[in-house]
Parts: C-alpha cells; structure tokens; sequence
C-alpha cells in the first residue's frame, strides 16, 4: 500500500539542477568473490521536478561512460570496450523516472534505466538528507538513491573462470547516488 505524503520538512516544489562538485554516481560489483570493486563516473547530470505533489515528481538523469573511474586506468580502458560498456557506441547511461511511491515512510523512485542500449525498469531507494542554504544564497536538497541491478540484463557478460573456482566478476552492481541539487532560481 502506498503511504500519503502530507509534509516534508523544508519541501519546495520547483526545477533542481544537479550540483556534481557535492554529488556522486557510484558502483561496486562483487570481484574475484571474495571482495568489493568500487567505481564512479565522473561526468553525470541530473534533472529533478518536484511537484506539489512530492509523489508526482520527476527526475531525469545521464552519466559519460567515458568518465568511468575505477582507480585503477587499465580496468577503466577494458571497461570502455565492448566487453563492458562499449562507449563509443553507447557514450551515455540514462535514467528517466516513471513514478515516485512512499512505502511504510520510505521513498521509491520507480524509472527506467538504460544501459548499453538496453532499457530496463528499477526501483532506487531514495532517502532525503534535507534541504536547506548554503553560504550563497542557493536552496539546496540533498538525498541518497541506491539500487541494484542484473549486470547480464544489459549485455554486460563479460567474465573470465577462476583457477580457484568461481568467476572473476559478480552478477549484481550495486548503484549508489550521493546528491545534492539547487533548485533553479526564477
């Protein structure tokens, strides 16, 4: 059952543009099993409507396949290829919502996310961290937005055995979004 939203503390209903110096698209994917693999993309943007309604609002979001940055150059080469993400041909990863549901008095960003030219639906966890100014005069929101996916549901196959059994690469890629947005002065 979908909860009714009545008041968020410091809600404004407008146009947000992402702030990427206080944001943050992430990732981490199991690696040769027994440990985590973290990356980001460096480039990404993102758009949020809020509505009246928190529950009618929309976002919009894309990151450069290109800026992917694992720390580690080689890895980041090999993830560009057609192995992976194939960035010449796909240079963006783009979101696009399709609704927003309160659970039990948590947020859902239901949209959908495309990958390698594969569009699939998700749902994001979405937990705000507030709103309020910062030192310019600027009204800001901040939130957290996880998710996980399939990687082989967008063509993303590439693995490789392991001498010691198992594969090098988990099925499942944790998404988590670290933002900040302004909402866009009139």
């Amino acid at each position: 059952m979908t909860d009714t939203i009545t008041n968020i503390p410091g809600y404004k209903a407008g146009t947000w543009t992402i702030d990427p110096t206080h944001s943050e698209v992430g990732f981490s994917i199991r690696h040769l099993m027994i440990s985590k693999v973290k990356g980001k993309f460096e480039k990404f943007d993102a758009t949020f409507v809020t509505a009246e309604n928190p529950l009618d609002s929309t976002v919009s979001a894309t990151a450069e396949v290109a800026s992917i940055n694992t720390n580690e150059a080689n890895r980041d080469g090999h993830l560009r290829t057609g192995d992976f993400f194939d960035a010449e041909t796909f240079p963006s990863i783009n979101f696009v919502s399709t609704g927003v549901r309160s659970v039990k008095g948590e947020f859902l960003v239901d949209g959908d996310l495309t990958i390698k030219g594969v569009t699939k639906p998700v749902t994001f966890d979405f937990e705000f961290g507030g709103f309020g100014l910062d030192p310019y005069g600027n009204y800001k929101a901040g939130a957290t937005a996880k998710t996980e996916v399939t990687r082989a549901d967008f063509g993303l196959e590439y693995n490789a055995a392991l001498e010691t059994g198992g594969v090098l690469l988990g099925e499942k890629v944790t998404i988590t979004l670290e933002l900040q947005a302004a909402l866009n002065q009139a």
